[in-house]
């Protein structure tokens, strides 16, 4: 396959290298010569796909394939398989400080320094030297290949967005809320509601949003508590607590998607989240505006599909507890997860009695945790599952001794450097800290190698997924069954109702693929609950 390099130049110009040739375009042409060039099949390499896909995705433009470097280099430079003395260079230093662009409006370049005209294929060449050298070469592959895929699919994604109807959700604000009021003002059921809270706590000037004004004022009225959380108030018979938390509702629907939200992350019908792939340590994606990974449950009803159109979702169960029996080739739990409910099979195969057993104690295993029932369940079905819960317990002790862990691709954890086997002299508090940060850390090694891989197994579903509903239809990318959704563990798909079906289909191939890319001696299913459904708030959210 090609390797087409694109590098931005000063002067509205890239400059294109394919290994034999290169040569410059004009930015404006841009469009034009990747479509003619697309045709061949090539990968295109880039520094940062958020940079470049939003004028492509613009001008009716999609690439099937790219390298994105700027992800690639800073996976690279974690993975404890490789050499990061490879990835030393020429503007190494600039590509380290190259931060992610965002992807909003289709605009290639902001800027004219220099971290924003570096040459791509240089970078490429140390990128590929440093996985073929790797001894995790085939993984790294796969690993680099779907991260860039997934940059991607956030890149169209938030060209396409999440069809949403104003008037639902404008409707909806209204009859919780009021009409919407001036700036700067409460809406009127809002207004209402802090009033009949200051009234019946006898505090005329409280502010309810103001945590010191509303904890003095209730321990005035004689309520004792040590704080406001909704969970210390429900404790509290009085009858300020009503009001106090129906308030606490409605100001957080008013602050978080209220007529502000609207205005800020709605245009043209469409609600277009900012996603950031690999936004976490793990290499699960954030969100840095809009709440897109935490998808608003109180306005989903706004989520609507265009006429004649279907919001297609699909979730995966117990995503990591099936990754968990997939990376250690623990065949006993990858028995029991065959099928939908994987800790009824747990039960079913006589490892727990109930299914809050079998839960307590995966769970309990993967964030680390010792005491209680579920400190008992670990220790019960560690010896049912060694192979499944010694991975964990080894990726924990390497945490306690400030090692590194890695993903089943080669994704490494941050380091906390030094190690954990030089013990200072130090007072006894500072051993204690020390101590629990230890334990801490194991805790977080634990969890990061399945959530970690969890999110591996997830990118290769989208990149899988993305493809295939591509080869569904014709015409533009929103013409087409497409992506408008991605939250960890599920996908909402966009689809003409007459290729629902179809879609269904797809989703649950792709997660077969995707299973199989990364457990291939040791398969896992990965059943899928899939709804058809107009409003995303029929879809439901099935239980874990």
């Amino acid at each position: 396959m090609t390797r087409v390099h694109l590098s931005r130049l000063p002067g509205e110009r890239a400059l294109v290298a394919d290994g034999r040739t290169s040569h410059e375009v004009a930015l404006a042409d841009l469009p034009a010569y990747v479509a003619a060039r697309e045709a061949d099949g090539p990968r295109w390499v880039w520094d940062d796909t958020a940079r470049w896909a939003p004028s492509l995705l613009a001008a009716g433009v999609r690439v099937a394939r790219c390298h994105d470097l700027r992800l690639s280099r800073r996976l690279l430079s974690r993975a404890p398989a490789v050499d990061i003395t490879l990835l030393a260079g020429e503007d190494a230093d600039l590509w380290d400080q190259l931060g992610p662009a965002t992807v909003s409006e289709p605009v290639l370049f902001s800027g004219h320094d220099a971290v924003d005209h570096l040459r791509a294929d240089l970078e490429d060449a140390r990128q590929l030297a440093a996985i073929d050298a790797s001894p995790d070469a085939a993984r790294l592959r796969l690993l680099v290949a779907a991260e860039s895929a997934g940059a991607l699919a956030a890149a169209e994604m938030t060209h396409a967005g999440v069809p949403w109807s104003v008037e639902v959700h404008e409707a909806l604000l209204t009859d919780r809320l009021g009409p919407r009021p001036p700036r700067g003002a409460r809406p009127r059921l809002l207004a209402e509601c802090a009033d009949d809270v200051r009234a019946l706590l006898g505090a005329p000037g409280l502010n309810p949003d103001s945590h010191p004004e509303l904890l003095a004022a209730l321990r005035r009225a004689g309520i004792e508590v040590v704080d406001t959380r909704a969970s210390t108030l429900r404790t509290v018979d009085h009858p300020a607590v009503e009001p106090l938390l129906r308030y606490r509702s409605l100001a957080h629907l008013f602050s978080t998607n209220g007529w502000a939200w609207i205005d800020e992350w709605v245009r043209d019908g469409r609600f277009r989240p900012v996603y950031q792939p690999a936004g976490s340590a793990t290499g699960r994606w954030s969100s840095n505006g809009g709440g897109a990974l935490s998808f608003p449950v109180q306005v989903r009803s706004a989520a609507v599909a265009d006429e004649g159109w279907a919001l297609v979702v699909a979730d995966v169960a117990q995503l990591e507890p099936r990754v968990l029996a997939g990376m250690s080739g623990d065949r006993a739990l990858a028995g029991a997860a065959r099928g939908t409910d994987l800790y009824q099979g747990m039960v079913e195969a006589g490892a727990v009695a109930t299914r809050q057993h079998a839960k307590l104690g995966l769970l309990g295993a993967m964030y680390g945790a010792t005491s209680g029932e579920s400190g008992r369940m670990v220790a019960e079905l560690t010896r049912r599952y060694p192979q499944a819960f010694g991975l964990l317990e080894e990726a924990a002790r390497a945490g306690e001794r400030g090692q590194a862990v890695r993903t089943l691709l080669g994704r490494g954890s941050p380091a906390l450097g030094g190690s954990w086997d030089e013990s200072p002299e130090a007072p006894p508090a500072d051993l204690a800290t020390l101590d629990r940060h230890r334990r801490s850390f194991g805790r977080f090694t634990r969890n990061f190698v399945v959530q970690g891989t969890g999110a591996e197994w997830a990118l290769c579903w989208v990149a899988e997924l993305r493809n295939r509903l591509w080869r569904l239809g014709d015409g533009s990318l929103e013409s087409r069954p497409h992506l408008v959704l991605f939250l960890h563990d599920e996908v909402v798909v966009h689809a003409p109702v007459e290729l629902a079906d179809a879609v269904a289909a797809e989703m649950t191939e792709a997660a077969a693929t995707a299973g199989r890319l990364l457990f291939r001696e040791h398969p896992v299913d990965f059943p899928l609950t899939i709804a058809v459904v107009r409003s995303y708030a029929d879809a439901g959210k099935p239980g874990t």
